[in-house]
C-alpha cells in the first residue's frame, strides 16, 4: 500500500501477548539453583549445561538454569490449548517486561549459553581451574 504511514503500536500488558508470534515465554522453564561458590559447584553446573537445551544465568544475585523446551500445550499459532485450565504459574506470569520488549539475556548479570562459555568464566574465576 504505497503512501501508507506506518502506525506505531503501543504494547500494554493487556494486549502484548496478542503481538507475540513465537510465544517465547512458553518455550523454556527456569529453575533457581544454589549459588555456586566452589570449584565443585561450578563443575556441577558445567555438567548440567553439557546437556542439550540447558543454559545458566545469574540475575539479581541469584543463579538459574534455563531448560529450553517448548510447552506441549502450545498450538501451532502460539496460543495455549489449555488456557482456561492452565497451571497457576502460567496465570501468575507477568508480561510487564518480557521477551517481546527485549531478549531476557540482555538484562542478566551473567549468561552462559553452554559448556564453553561457562568453562571460560570458570578459568578466569579460579586461577587453578586446570589443575
Amino acid at each position: 500500500m504505497k503512501g501508507t504511514i506506518p502506525v506505531e503500536v503501543q504494547y500494554t500488558p493487556e494486549t502484548k501477548c496478542g503481538y507475540c508470534t513465537n510465544s517465547k515465554c512458553c518455550t523454556y522453564i527456569t529453575q533457581q539453583v544454589p549459588t555456586p561458590r566452589s570449584k565443585y559447584d561450578f563443575e556441577h553446573l558445567l555438567w548440567q549445561v553439557s546437556h542439550e537445551n540447558v543454559q545458566v544465568y545469574k540475575d539479581e544475585g541469584k543463579w538459574y538454569l534455563i531448560v529450553n523446551s517448548r510447552c506441549t500445550h502450545l498450538l501451532p499459532d502460539g496460543r495455549c490449548r489449555i488456557y482456561e485450565r492452565r497451571p497457576q504459574v502460567c496465570r501468575d506470569h507477568s508480561n510487564d517486561y518480557c521477551e517481546l520488549d527485549a531478549p531476557a539475556e540482555e538484562g542478566f548479570e551473567l549468561f552462559f549459553d553452554g559448556y564453553d562459555s561457562l568453562r571460560e568464566y570458570c578459568k578466569k574465576r579460579f586461577k587453578n581451574w586446570e589443575r
